[in-house]
């Protein structure tokens, strides 16, 4: 499969894990998030194909395997898994899981740029900038 057929199979995937999800504000529907993401990490497929996916995982009922099964290679799938932040996970660890991947870096970077451009909080964007100063290195 071609990776451009590979970014297709993501969204395709993303959009429908996402159905009927919605931003914070309760009215843009989630899906809007994933793809602002992809279009921040440029013409990197595999960054792509990893934006699209990067939320299902953690909030829907994909799993990796399911990714796999679709098609989605092992290692855009183990990059989603390393994105994937569960809830006994700590912020500080989470960032250095993601600061071991150049693929992960990408794509969070831009994922955090997009929730800073979606009404955050205070504390979310305090968040963030952590976030994004810790990526940064």
């Amino acid at each position: 499969m071609s990776s451009e057929s590979l970014v297709q199979l993501a969204r395709k995937i993303a959009t429908e894990a996402h159905a009927g999800q919605f931003r914070r504000c309760g009215i843009v529907p989630y899906i809007v998030h994933p793809e602002m993401v992809a279009g921040r990490v440029g013409d990197d497929l595999d960054a792509q194909v990893v934006a699209w996916l990067h939320d299902v995982i953690e909030d829907s009922s994909q799993t990796p395997q399911s990714l796999i099964d679709a098609g989605i290679p092992a290692h855009l799938v183990e990059t989603v898994v390393l994105m994937t932040k569960t809830q006994d996970t700590d912020y500080e660890a989470y960032l250095e899981k993601i600061a071991g991947s150049a693929l992960a870096t990408k794509v969070k970077i831009a994922d955090m740029l997009s929730n800073l451009s979606d009404s955050p909080s205070p504390k979310q964007i305090q968040k963030y900038a952590k976030g994004l100063l810790r990526l940064a290195r």
